[in-house]
């Protein structure tokens, strides 16, 4: 099975902006579930209210297996920061990675 990513956006208010960082790296002490490869916080440069959290799962089964234990962890980390998030996900289809000597 091909990996997936699942995409969470959200505008945050500027003051709310450290309560959306602390419960990320709250939430970045584990534990994680199955399946779990990588989280990435992202803040968009050019409207700092914009915020992104994506995730890549090993699989489809994983992420439905993670969705059947509850709330999952990156909609609380937004319910944080009084933010409700648009949710999307996609097959990860291709990945670059570059070789060590063709950086």
């Amino acid at each position: 099975m091909s990996p997936v990513v699942t995409v969470l956006d959200a505008r945050v208010a500027p003051e709310r902006a450290a309560d959306l960082r602390a419960a990320y790296a709250a939430a970045a002490q584990g534990p994680f579930p199955p399946g779990f490869i990588r989280s990435t916080l992202l803040q968009q440069a050019s409207d700092p209210t914009q915020w992104r959290i994506e995730t890549i799962w090993e699989s489809p089964e994983a992420l439905a297996t993670m969705r059947q234990t509850g709330r999952p962890r990156g909609l609380q980390i937004f319910d944080a920061a009084g933010a409700q998030p648009s949710i999307s996900v996609f097959d990860a289809i291709a990945d670059v990675v570059p070789t060590k000597g063709t950086a």
